[in-house]
């Protein structure tokens, strides 16, 4: 008789490590607050995208150069209450050197060698599952505001 583990969380990281212990001989009780057949369910209404090629880190070159223009826009993607900018500042200065070049270039590296293990592992579990039906390969339409954004 097999040992049973319980998983609390039927999102897809819970799915995913009750398939894999299931593959290493488990039983598998999987938990979550709502039914999984539900609306409310935890991966619900993330669009179900695998966005293996989205590699680019937020600490890109000249990221910072816009951070002031941001943080005087009301409707800027940056916001930081002034209380909170000396407790921020270790967090900035990191995320300041990470945007260099070579650290970018190191970023984009890692993601990709780690978005290709990731597409690897899910064609196999879909071909486990033999889930190729529940798929949709139709690739996706990006819109950028112009040529600048593109670039």
């Amino acid at each position: 008789m097999s040992e049973t583990v319980a998983i609390v969380g039927a999102g897809i990281v819970g799915i995913n490590i009750g398939l894999e212990l299931q593959r290493r001989g488990f039983a598998v009780s999987l938990y979550d607050r709502a039914p999984l057949d539900g609306t409310e369910r935890a991966s619900a209404g993330n669009a179900g995208a695998f966005a293996f090629t989205d590699v680019m880190p937020l600490a890109t070159p000249g990221i910072m150069r816009k951070a002031p223009r941001w943080l005087i826009d009301p409707l800027g993607p940056l916001s930081i209450p002034p209380r909170y900018a000396l407790n921020i500042a270790p967090w900035m200065l990191r995320f300041w050197r990470a945007s260099r070049p070579d650290r970018f270039a190191a970023g984009v590296a890692a993601q990709s060698r780690l978005m290709a293990l990731s597409r690897d592992a899910l064609e196999r579990q879909v071909k486990d599952v033999a889930g190729e039906n529940l798929l949709l390969r139709q690739g996706q339409l990006q819109l950028y505001e112009g040529e600048a954004e593109y670039r």
